[in-house]
Protein backbone atom coordinates (compact mmCIF):
# COMPACT_ATOMS: atom_id res chain seq x y z
CA UNK A 1 0.00 0.00 0.00
CA UNK A 2 1.70 3.51 -1.36
CA UNK A 3 2.13 5.34 2.13
CA UNK A 4 0.66 8.17 3.67
CA UNK A 5 3.01 11.43 2.67
CA UNK A 6 2.92 13.66 5.65
CA UNK A 7 1.74 16.84 4.74
CA UNK A 8 4.06 20.24 5.03
CA UNK A 9 1.93 22.21 7.69
CA UNK A 10 2.02 21.89 11.44
CA UNK A 11 -1.85 21.21 11.86
CA UNK A 12 -1.87 18.44 9.08
CA UNK A 13 1.31 17.18 11.19
CA UNK A 14 -0.27 16.78 14.70
CA UNK A 15 -3.18 15.11 13.19
CA UNK A 16 -1.36 12.41 11.57
CA UNK A 17 0.38 11.82 14.74
CA UNK A 18 -3.01 11.91 16.71
CA UNK A 19 -4.20 9.12 14.02
CA UNK A 20 -1.47 7.06 13.81
CA UNK A 21 -1.81 6.70 17.75
CA UNK A 22 -5.03 5.50 17.43
CA UNK A 23 -4.51 3.04 14.96
CA UNK A 24 -1.53 1.87 15.89
CA UNK A 25 -3.14 1.58 20.00
CA UNK A 26 -6.04 -0.24 17.93
CA UNK A 27 -3.84 -2.83 15.99
CA UNK A 28 -2.08 -4.06 19.09
CA UNK A 29 -5.50 -4.09 21.21
CA UNK A 30 -8.37 -4.35 19.17
CA UNK A 31 -7.76 -8.01 17.57
CA UNK A 32 -8.17 -9.13 21.11
CA UNK A 33 -10.88 -7.22 22.42
CA UNK A 34 -13.46 -7.63 19.59
CA UNK A 35 -16.12 -10.82 20.24
CA UNK A 36 -16.78 -13.06 17.84
CA UNK A 37 -20.41 -12.50 17.23
CA UNK A 38 -19.54 -9.28 15.76
CA UNK A 39 -15.82 -9.46 14.28
CA UNK A 40 -15.66 -10.67 10.49
CA UNK A 41 -15.07 -13.95 10.13
CA UNK A 42 -11.42 -15.77 9.70
CA UNK A 43 -12.88 -16.79 6.20
CA UNK A 44 -13.43 -13.24 5.56
CA UNK A 45 -9.94 -12.19 6.24
CA UNK A 46 -9.29 -12.85 2.61
CA UNK A 47 -10.11 -9.89 -0.22
CA UNK A 48 -11.72 -11.40 -2.67
CA UNK A 49 -9.83 -12.97 -5.96
CA UNK A 50 -12.80 -13.31 -8.14
CA UNK A 51 -15.36 -10.04 -9.64
CA UNK A 52 -16.75 -8.20 -6.77
CA UNK A 53 -20.78 -9.11 -5.91
CA UNK A 54 -23.01 -6.17 -5.51
CA UNK A 55 -24.35 -6.01 -1.83
CA UNK A 56 -27.52 -8.01 -2.57
CA UNK A 57 -29.39 -6.92 0.88
CA UNK A 58 -29.73 -3.11 1.45
CA UNK A 59 -27.97 -2.19 4.54
CA UNK A 60 -29.28 -0.07 7.18
CA UNK A 61 -28.36 2.22 10.42
CA UNK A 62 -24.77 2.33 11.92
CA UNK A 63 -23.56 -0.16 9.09
CA UNK A 64 -24.75 1.50 6.12
CA UNK A 65 -23.78 4.95 7.30
CA UNK A 66 -20.02 3.82 7.70
CA UNK A 67 -19.84 2.32 4.68
CA UNK A 68 -20.96 5.67 3.36
CA UNK A 69 -18.74 7.32 5.28
CA UNK A 70 -15.63 5.47 4.37
CA UNK A 71 -16.73 5.61 0.68
CA UNK A 72 -16.91 9.53 0.88
CA UNK A 73 -13.22 9.38 2.72
CA UNK A 74 -11.78 7.63 -0.65
CA UNK A 75 -13.26 9.85 -2.68
CA UNK A 76 -11.91 12.80 -0.57
CA UNK A 77 -15.75 14.33 -0.95
CA UNK A 78 -15.92 16.83 1.56
CA UNK A 79 -19.43 17.78 1.14
CA UNK A 80 -20.31 13.63 1.42
CA UNK A 81 -17.70 13.20 4.29
CA UNK A 82 -19.45 16.05 6.24
CA UNK A 83 -22.58 14.45 6.33
CA UNK A 84 -21.33 11.80 8.72
CA UNK A 85 -19.83 14.06 11.49
CA UNK A 86 -21.83 15.59 14.35
CA UNK A 87 -23.27 18.83 14.14
CA UNK A 88 -20.67 20.13 16.08
CA UNK A 89 -17.95 18.36 14.49
CA UNK A 90 -19.12 18.99 10.59
CA UNK A 91 -19.11 23.43 11.96
CA UNK A 92 -15.28 22.55 12.90
CA UNK A 93 -14.79 20.39 9.38
CA UNK A 94 -15.90 23.37 7.57
CA UNK A 95 -13.39 25.74 8.71
CA UNK A 96 -10.38 23.95 8.73
CA UNK A 97 -7.80 24.57 6.09
CA UNK A 98 -8.44 22.22 3.05
CA UNK A 99 -5.27 20.15 3.61
CA UNK A 100 -6.71 19.74 7.15
CA UNK A 101 -9.69 18.06 5.73
CA UNK A 102 -8.35 16.11 3.50
CA UNK A 103 -5.88 14.94 5.68
CA UNK A 104 -8.35 13.27 7.96
CA UNK A 105 -9.93 11.65 5.34
CA UNK A 106 -6.98 10.30 3.78
CA UNK A 107 -6.48 8.59 7.02
CA UNK A 108 -9.67 6.81 7.08
CA UNK A 109 -8.36 4.95 3.99
CA UNK A 110 -5.03 4.97 4.38
CA UNK A 111 -3.99 5.81 0.76
CA UNK A 112 -2.92 9.31 -0.73
CA UNK A 113 -5.20 9.84 -3.84
CA UNK A 114 -8.92 10.09 -4.75
CA UNK A 115 -9.97 7.01 -5.39
CA UNK A 116 -13.13 5.31 -6.95
CA UNK A 117 -14.82 3.35 -4.47
CA UNK A 118 -16.70 0.04 -4.93
CA UNK A 119 -19.42 -0.80 -2.44
CA UNK A 120 -19.20 -4.40 -1.95
CA UNK A 121 -19.65 -8.16 -0.20
CA UNK A 122 -16.48 -9.45 1.25
CA UNK A 123 -16.63 -13.44 1.49
CA UNK A 124 -18.80 -13.91 4.68
CA UNK A 125 -21.64 -11.23 3.42
CA UNK A 126 -20.40 -8.50 5.00
CA UNK A 127 -19.76 -4.76 3.47
CA UNK A 128 -16.68 -4.11 2.04
CA UNK A 129 -15.45 -0.89 0.54
CA UNK A 130 -13.01 -1.05 -2.13
CA UNK A 131 -10.98 2.28 -2.91
CA UNK A 132 -9.39 1.84 -5.96
CA UNK A 133 -6.30 5.08 -6.84
CA UNK A 134 -3.99 5.33 -9.42
CA UNK A 135 -1.25 4.61 -6.56
CA UNK A 136 -2.90 1.71 -5.13
CA UNK A 137 -6.16 0.17 -3.63
CA UNK A 138 -7.38 -0.57 -0.20
CA UNK A 139 -10.33 -2.53 1.34
CA UNK A 140 -12.41 -2.06 4.56
CA UNK A 141 -14.61 -4.10 5.59
CA UNK A 142 -17.15 -3.56 8.16
CA UNK A 143 -17.80 -6.46 10.81
CA UNK A 144 -21.28 -6.52 13.15
CA UNK A 145 -22.66 -3.79 14.79
CA UNK A 146 -22.71 -3.83 18.55
CA UNK A 147 -25.71 -1.37 19.59
CA UNK A 148 -27.14 0.09 22.67
CA UNK A 149 -29.34 2.87 22.49
CA UNK A 150 -27.97 5.77 20.39
CA UNK A 151 -24.61 4.26 20.29
CA UNK A 152 -22.99 1.90 17.82
CA UNK A 153 -19.64 -0.06 17.48
CA UNK A 154 -18.11 -1.47 14.25
CA UNK A 155 -14.94 -3.36 13.76
CA UNK A 156 -13.39 -2.45 10.74
CA UNK A 157 -10.45 -4.69 9.02
CA UNK A 158 -8.44 -2.17 6.16
CA UNK A 159 -5.83 -3.92 4.78
CA UNK A 160 -3.83 -3.18 1.24
CA UNK A 161 -6.35 -5.06 -1.98
CA UNK A 162 -3.07 -7.05 -2.79
CA UNK A 163 -2.50 -8.60 0.69
CA UNK A 164 -3.97 -11.74 -0.09
CA UNK A 165 -2.68 -14.07 3.06
CA UNK A 166 -3.78 -11.16 6.17
CA UNK A 167 -0.05 -10.28 6.68
CA UNK A 168 -0.67 -6.40 7.61
CA UNK A 169 -4.27 -5.86 8.50
CA UNK A 170 -5.58 -3.14 10.68
CA UNK A 171 -7.81 -4.07 12.96
CA UNK A 172 -10.17 -0.56 14.26
CA UNK A 173 -13.17 -0.07 16.01
CA UNK A 174 -15.70 2.75 15.05
CA UNK A 175 -17.89 4.04 17.47
CA UNK A 176 -20.98 5.83 16.13
CA UNK A 177 -24.01 8.11 17.49
CA UNK A 178 -27.13 8.51 16.73
CA UNK A 179 -27.95 11.81 16.17
CA UNK A 180 -31.24 13.48 15.01
CA UNK A 181 -32.24 9.98 13.90
CA UNK A 182 -29.04 9.79 11.87
CA UNK A 183 -25.60 7.86 12.78
CA UNK A 184 -22.86 10.02 12.79
CA UNK A 185 -19.01 8.90 13.23
CA UNK A 186 -18.33 9.47 17.09
CA UNK A 187 -14.40 7.77 17.69
CA UNK A 188 -11.81 5.69 15.88
CA UNK A 189 -10.34 3.49 18.65
CA UNK A 190 -10.92 4.85 22.08
CA UNK A 191 -10.24 8.40 21.14
CA UNK A 192 -13.29 10.40 20.60
CA UNK A 193 -13.30 11.81 17.29
CA UNK A 194 -13.58 15.88 18.85
CA UNK A 195 -12.55 18.00 16.29
CA UNK A 196 -13.08 21.32 18.12
CA UNK A 197 -10.65 20.26 20.63
CA UNK A 198 -7.94 19.26 18.03
CA UNK A 199 -8.46 22.30 15.72
CA UNK A 200 -7.74 24.41 18.91
CA UNK A 201 -4.19 22.52 19.08
CA UNK A 202 -3.68 22.57 15.31
CA UNK A 203 -4.19 26.32 14.83
CA UNK A 204 -1.88 27.15 17.97
CA UNK A 205 1.37 24.78 16.53
CA UNK A 206 0.53 26.07 12.79
CA UNK A 207 0.14 29.58 13.56
CA UNK A 208 3.91 29.96 14.14
CA UNK A 209 4.72 28.17 10.43
CA UNK A 210 2.23 30.48 8.66
CA UNK A 211 3.99 33.41 10.45
CA UNK A 212 7.12 32.25 9.61
CA UNK A 213 5.73 32.03 5.70
CA UNK A 214 4.02 35.06 6.28
CA UNK A 215 7.74 36.90 6.71
CA UNK A 216 9.17 34.86 3.70
CA UNK A 217 6.34 36.08 1.53
CA UNK A 218 6.87 39.91 2.14
CA UNK A 219 10.71 39.48 1.42
CA UNK A 220 9.82 37.74 -1.67
CA UNK A 221 7.73 40.40 -2.78
CA UNK A 222 9.70 43.01 -1.88
CA UNK A 223 12.41 41.63 -4.34
CA UNK A 224 10.32 41.02 -6.80
CA UNK A 225 9.20 44.89 -6.90
CA UNK A 226 13.28 45.77 -6.78
CA UNK A 227 14.10 43.57 -9.67
CA UNK A 228 11.16 45.01 -11.60
CA UNK A 229 12.17 48.60 -11.27
CA UNK A 230 15.65 47.75 -12.67
CA UNK A 231 14.26 45.80 -15.44
CA UNK A 232 11.42 48.44 -16.19
CA UNK A 233 13.03 51.39 -14.49
CA UNK A 234 9.30 52.28 -12.14
CA UNK A 235 7.50 50.81 -9.68
CA UNK A 236 4.47 48.07 -10.59
CA UNK A 237 1.75 49.40 -9.85
CA UNK A 238 0.04 46.68 -8.24
CA UNK A 239 1.34 43.24 -7.07
CA UNK A 240 -0.62 41.70 -10.30
CA UNK A 241 2.01 43.20 -12.40
CA UNK A 242 4.66 40.92 -10.61
CA UNK A 243 2.44 37.72 -11.82
CA UNK A 244 2.78 35.43 -14.52
CA UNK A 245 2.32 35.74 -17.83
CA UNK A 246 -1.12 34.60 -19.66
CA UNK A 247 -0.71 31.01 -21.14
CA UNK A 248 0.85 31.79 -24.23
CA UNK A 249 2.39 35.06 -23.59
CA UNK A 250 5.19 36.63 -22.85
CA UNK A 251 6.24 38.72 -19.94
CA UNK A 252 6.13 42.33 -19.76
CA UNK A 253 5.39 45.16 -17.57
CA UNK A 254 2.17 43.96 -17.37
CA UNK A 255 2.86 40.45 -16.11
CA UNK A 256 6.36 40.31 -15.23
CA UNK A 257 6.62 36.64 -13.93
CA UNK A 258 8.44 37.41 -10.94
CA UNK A 259 5.92 35.64 -8.01
CA UNK A 260 3.50 33.13 -8.24
CA UNK A 261 -0.18 34.09 -9.11
CA UNK A 262 -1.13 33.35 -5.30
CA UNK A 263 1.40 36.44 -4.46
CA UNK A 264 0.57 38.21 -7.43
CA UNK A 265 -3.35 38.16 -6.18
CA UNK A 266 -2.15 38.97 -2.87
CA UNK A 267 -2.56 35.68 -0.83
CA UNK A 268 -0.73 32.79 0.30
CA UNK A 269 -0.80 30.24 3.28
CA UNK A 270 -3.37 32.13 5.40
CA UNK A 271 -1.98 35.92 5.07
CA UNK A 272 -3.10 38.68 2.92
CA UNK A 273 -0.79 40.86 1.49
CA UNK A 274 -1.18 45.21 0.87
CA UNK A 275 1.29 46.65 -1.84
CA UNK A 276 1.50 50.39 -1.34
CA UNK A 277 3.39 52.95 -3.35
CA UNK A 278 4.62 54.98 -0.42
CA UNK A 279 6.46 58.33 -1.85
CA UNK A 280 7.45 59.36 -5.42
CA UNK A 281 9.63 62.36 -5.88
CA UNK A 282 9.13 64.65 -9.16
CA UNK A 283 13.01 65.75 -8.41
CA UNK A 284 14.35 62.33 -9.30
CA UNK A 285 14.79 60.44 -5.67
CA UNK A 286 13.47 56.93 -6.57
CA UNK A 287 10.15 56.03 -5.33
CA UNK A 288 9.49 54.01 -2.21
CA UNK A 289 7.20 51.28 -1.20
CA UNK A 290 5.78 49.56 1.78
CA UNK A 291 4.05 46.39 2.52
CA UNK A 292 1.93 44.58 4.59
CA UNK A 293 0.70 41.08 5.61
CA UNK A 294 -2.26 40.50 8.01
CA UNK A 295 -3.72 37.32 8.76
CA UNK A 296 -6.29 36.37 6.90
CA UNK A 297 -8.23 34.10 9.87
CA UNK A 298 -6.93 36.13 12.78
CA UNK A 299 -6.14 33.32 15.64
CA UNK A 300 -6.53 30.84 13.38
CA UNK A 301 -3.77 31.08 10.32
CA UNK A 302 -1.89 34.04 12.47
CA UNK A 303 -1.87 36.35 15.04
CA UNK A 304 0.78 39.14 13.88
CA UNK A 305 0.54 41.39 11.15
CA UNK A 306 3.59 42.53 9.53
CA UNK A 307 4.52 45.67 7.71
CA UNK A 308 7.45 46.50 5.90
CA UNK A 309 8.38 49.96 5.98
CA UNK A 310 9.58 52.37 3.11
CA UNK A 311 13.58 51.80 4.28
CA UNK A 312 12.99 47.69 4.09
CA UNK A 313 12.37 47.36 7.70
CA UNK A 314 10.40 45.05 9.06
CA UNK A 315 7.91 44.88 12.25
CA UNK A 316 5.23 42.67 13.64
CA UNK A 317 2.67 42.69 16.03
CA UNK A 318 -0.42 41.22 17.55
CA UNK A 319 -2.39 43.49 16.13
CA UNK A 320 -5.53 41.49 16.36
CA UNK A 321 -5.60 41.38 12.85
CA UNK A 322 -5.82 44.62 11.93
CA UNK A 323 -3.03 46.69 9.31
CA UNK A 324 0.97 46.74 11.29
CA UNK A 325 2.76 49.98 10.87
CA UNK A 326 6.20 50.94 11.51
CA UNK A 327 5.66 51.75 14.98
CA UNK A 328 5.69 48.12 15.73
CA UNK A 329 8.47 45.82 17.47
CA UNK A 330 10.96 45.16 14.13
CA UNK A 331 11.17 42.04 13.35
CA UNK A 332 14.84 40.48 13.24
Amino acid sequence: MKSFRPARSARVFIFEVFLVTVLALFAACDSRAQESSSKPSESSSRPNTGPADTLTAPLTGPSLALREALAAACSQSQRDFSKFLTARNAETFSTLTPGARIALMKRFVLLDEPGKPSLVTGASGRPLVRCETPGGAAEAQIGGAETADNLAFLPVEIRDATDTVGQNVMHVRMGLIRENGEWKLLSVGLVLLDLPSLAAEWDAAEIESTERAAIESLKSIADAVEAYRRKYTRLPDSLANLGPAKRGGAAGPEAAGLVDADLAAGARSGYNFRYVIASASTLGAPAKFALAGTPQTYGRTGRRSFFRDVNGGLHGADRQGAVGSEADPKVE
